[in-house]
């Protein structure tokens, strides 16, 4: 830890927070829209561009104040705690001092509480009436004095969600299991209740309109599904040769400068792929490597959005990494024998994802511009999903390799 390395972490912690006071109110104010969108029969992905463009500002205000009566709380708690136990001390009572802080801390608690459930619905109001912060908030008071029962469900059942998802963290980190819940929670579990708390505000505003249900059963669903990506992803590979070719040079090149900047460090640093491979649990990793291999390929993708860097960044940085790694790897033959079963389908589907957020990148530009018109840009969006959909099959397939087959079949010619 030397100042400049000081100084580099604490810019880059500076700029993270920076983009997600932007990134952060923007992304949620699309997802609300487009949940209100489906839940009037409406396309998703057009509402949530709007929505987004529309309502940023005013969620970033309601952010900023949420964060600042938070602050006051916690710090008016947090000396009103220590009066009461100092002052109760100092007069001999000590016993008593901490009941009665014990009891501002309760009280503190509730306080918190009330915030967060009265700023829950405050940005489906926002969306769904289309006002401003403090309106917002006097809408959620109006809705949960009239539907006390449904706020609380919602309160409960988000409540119950999130510990429900910390819980099952923790048991699939025990087995080494990271990536792929945070993979359910960011196209699942949060997704589906920003959905429920719309549509619980939205039936309350008499605003909603669902859509019929589907007359085919899920199974049929998820097999047309997967059936439509492996097609989107295929016709995209075909149309786009000139946007691989420069994805596969990026990381080409990127993998040699991660190779020749390791070269000083051979035989000080050692990277092992047996020493990886200790404690392997097949099952466990195979759902480990495809759901971080496909959360990659998500960020890579819809990153993209934001002037293709994102998208080229990560491409470099996978590059770089994995020429690092294998400069310096010590059984250079074993790495290869390990990396080629599933790497003939991993290394592609990333490569794909690569090329598919450039894509997606230039086609934000070009719509920045007024070069592409915003509905045709919202169908590039969607079809990047169905892509990703095929990119997840190679993945999965991959990943499976990589967990049953990969670390065992070349120990047989050894």
């Amino acid at each position: 830890m030397t100042p400049t390395t000081i100084a580099i972490v604490l810019v880059a912690i500076l700029l993270v927070l920076l983009v997600a006071a932007v990134a952060w109110p923007y992304v949620t104010a699309g997802q609300l829209s487009a949940s209100y969108a489906r839940l009037r029969d409406e396309r998703g992905v057009d509402a949530g561009f709007a929505g987004a463009r529309r309502h940023w500002l005013r969620f970033l205000g309601l952010f900023v104040l949420e964060f600042l009566l938070w602050a006051v709380l916690l710090v008016g708690g947090g000396i009103a705690i220590a009066i009461a136990a100092g002052g109760l001390s100092a007069a001999g009572v000590g016993a008593f001092g901490i009941l009665v802080s014990l009891l501002v801390a309760l009280l503190l608690i509730v306080a918190l509480a009330a915030v967060r459930a009265l700023f829950a619905f405050a940005p489906v109001a926002i969306v769904v009436d289309d006002v401003g912060v403090f309106a917002s908030l006097s809408r959620t008071v109006g809705f949960v004095r009239a539907h006390p029962g449904g706020a609380f469900a919602y309160y409960v059942l988000s409540l119950g969600v999130f510990l429900g998802f910390s819980a099952l963290s923790g048991v699939f980190a025990l087995v080494e299991i990271v990536a792929f819940p945070s993979l359910l929670g960011v196209v699942l579990l949060f997704p589906a209740l920003d959905l429920l708390k719309t549509s619980l505000y939205g039936t309350y505003r008499g605003r909603v309109r669902p859509p019929t249900s589907p007359d085919r059963p899920l199974q049929a669903q998820f097999v047309d599904g997967l059936r439509r990506g492996w097609t989107e992803m295929v016709a995209f590979v075909r149309a786009t040769p000139g946007t691989h070719a420069l994805v596969l040079a990026l990381g080409l090149g990127s993998f040699a400068a991660g190779w020749y900047a390791a070269d000083p460090y051979v035989g000080a640093v050692e990277t092992s792929i047996a020493a990886r491979l200790e404690g392997h649990v097949p099952p466990a990793a195979a759902l480990e490597f495809f759901g971080n291999n496909w959360l990659v390929a998500l960020t890579t993708v819809y990153g993209g959005v934001a002037f293709v860097l994102p998208a080229i960044v990560a491409v470099l940085f996978n590059g770089l990494a994995l020429g690092v790694t294998a400069r310096l790897e010590v059984a250079p033959l074993e790495l290869l024998a390990f990396v080629v079963p599933h790497g003939i389908l991993e290394i592609p589907a990333i490569f794909i994802a690569g090329a598919l957020g450039v894509s997606v990148g230039v086609d934000g530009w070009r719509t920045l511009q007024g070069r592409m018109r915003r509905a045709t840009f919202a169908d590039r969006v969607e079809r990047a999903f169905w892509v990703l959909v095929g990119i997840g099959i190679l993945l999965a397939v991959a990943g499976a390799i990589e967990g049953f087959v990969s670390p065992y079949y070349y120990r047989l010619f050894l």
